[in-house]
């Protein structure tokens, strides 16, 4: 089983939309039963909320099913549980790190790395655009899913 971990700072935006699409992406390919994908948040703030409604709304204008969930954290065990631990930006990647230790075993990437980018996915929370992130999002979901297939 392939375990992606995606992280953001409160899990109720963009790890949340991308672990939605990343769900979809392995479930329209017919591989679901392969993966299990999960998404956590870096901060406490919003530990047991449920996904913005922002992400909501995206998620269904893009008819990409999602469930009822709870921001939950991510810890020093997660490292050890997953295989790739995916964050959206610097600030993302500093506090997995703080968090989890040092990525010696290289499961620790940046979303937009596996579309070839070097830039981060803006936190909607912040910008109010739910359709740019969604963009990148399904580009970095897409791309990650390739690479997971090219090197399992």
């Amino acid at each position: 089983m392939i375990k992606v971990l995606f992280v953001c700072h409160g899990n109720i935006c963009r790890s949340t939309m991308a672990e939605f699409v990343m769900k979809e992406l392995v479930r329209q390919r017919g591989i679901a039963d392969l993966f299990y994908i999960a998404s956590a948040a870096t901060s406490r703030e919003e530990i047991g909320n449920d996904t913005h409604w922002g992400t909501k709304e995206k998620l269904r204008e893009q008819g990409i099913p999602f469930t009822k969930r709870k921001a939950v954290q991510i810890t020093k065990a997660d490292y050890e549980a997953y295989d790739y631990i995916v964050g959206f930006d610097r600030e993302n990647d500093y506090e997995i790190r703080r968090i989890c230790g040092p990525d010696d075993d290289g499961k620790v990437y940046s979303l937009l790395s596996f579309a070839g980018l070097d830039r981060e996915v803006a936190d909607p929370w912040y910008t109010g655009n739910f359709d740019k992130t969604y963009e990148d999002v399904d580009m970095g979901c897409r791309a990650l899913l390739a690479y997971i297939l090219q090197n399992k």
